[in-house]
């Protein structure tokens, strides 16, 4: 395994640590439909977070965002619901991005709730 596959399988931990300790259930990990996978799934009440989990060295946040293009939120949207049918889980969904820069001090993370919004 490569030094980025670890890096992001950190970050994934890391993101899925962080919403544990906010009271979100982890329900599910690399939820993989079709094209898409769903980095993490997580329930709080009657919120289904989608979670994109972005762990990166030294890259600014806007250069994240870049990544997360109209192709691949409507991938989400088709996993997200496809999750969503399959459970039969009766939730409002919205999609968040967590953002993780690693550097010699260790993790940062940032949590945008709502990342963004289909239609």
């Amino acid at each position: 395994m490569g030094d980025s596959y670890l890096l992001g399988k950190r970050g994934e931990d890391a993101a899925a640590k962080f919403l544990q300790e906010i009271g979100y259930e982890i329900i599910g990990r690399n939820y993989r439909y079709m094209k898409a996978e769903i980095d993490l799934i997580a329930r709080k009440g009657d919120t289904l977070a989608i979670v994109e989990v972005k762990t990166r060295t030294g890259t600014p946040l806007e250069k994240v965002l870049d990544a997360i293009h109209r192709r691949k939120i409507e991938r989400l949207l088709q996993a997200a619901d496809h999750f969503i049918v399959s459970n039969q889980l009766q939730v409002n969904a919205r999609f968040d991005i967590i953002w993780i820069t690693r550097d010699r001090k260790g993790f940062k993370l940032d949590h945008i709730e709502n990342a963004f919004y289909h239609f």
